[in-house]
């Protein structure tokens, strides 16, 4: 099973979720379509599985860490573990959620979240809401971040920081008076950083946990 689900998250990582067929898998393995069927009982259960096998390894991660006390710090780190495991494989933040209704290592990080803030002084209404918010900061963002860049990107016939300085000079053409937020912002647009950006939308959300909590 560990070498199937292994070339299944290969096949994941190479392409995406399309590229995951039973005979794509097969060819991979060397063997035989029939033979896949020893270990899942199709596509969907063999994604559900790699889906699973990969958050094993951010769930061991995430566990590992060390209390440091401060449950809104703690979240923190956990929240950029598993951004950094996301925004590496995109297929993962589109399937990440869907297992929460099973036992299994994505309800098992769900728990991990949610029970830093049983550390707080929160109604569960209020937990439940600042957990969502952590984890839609993490998968938008990681999502976001994973696309695949533009083709002359991708053929290094133009770097990224280019390509944003192109949208950046069109901001900056347009008409101050009707877009005064677009101009005042787009120095900072011009080749930013992709994840300072995510860590920035981060701290926002926890800063307004640490308000709400009163901590």
């Amino acid at each position: 099973m560990e070498a199937v689900l292994t070339a299944a998250v290969a096949l994941l990582d190479e392409a995406g979720a399309p590229a995951l067929t039973l005979r794509a898998l097969a060819a991979r393995l060397g063997t035989g379509v029939g033979s896949i069927y020893w270990y899942v009982s199709g596509k969907d259960d063999l994604l559900e599985r790699a889906v699973d096998h990969v958050l094993g390894g951010v769930l061991t991660a995430v566990e590992g860490q060390n209390d440091s006390g401060d449950p809104i710090d703690d979240l923190r780190v956990m929240a950029v573990t598993l951004f950094d495991a996301v925004v590496d494989r995109p297929w993962l933040g589109a399937h990440f959620m869907r297992n929460i209704n099973v036992e299994g290592n994505a309800l098992r990080l769900y728990e991990e979240l949610g029970q830093q803030t049983l550390r707080l002084g929160l109604t569960p209404r209020q937990r439940f809401h600042a957990v969502s918010a952590i984890v839609g900061v993490v998968v938008a963002n990681a999502a976001d971040l994973g696309q695949e860049p533009p083709q002359e990107v991708v053929d290094g016939l133009v770097g990224r920081d280019e390509f944003l300085g192109r949208y950046a000079e069109t901001w900056r053409a347009l008409d101050a008076e009707k877009y005064p937020f677009v101009h005042d912002i787009v120095e900072e647009f011009d080749g930013h950083d992709d994840k300072e950006q995510f860590l920035a939308g981060l701290e926002l959300t926890l800063a307004g946990l640490r308000l709400q909590a009163g901590t």
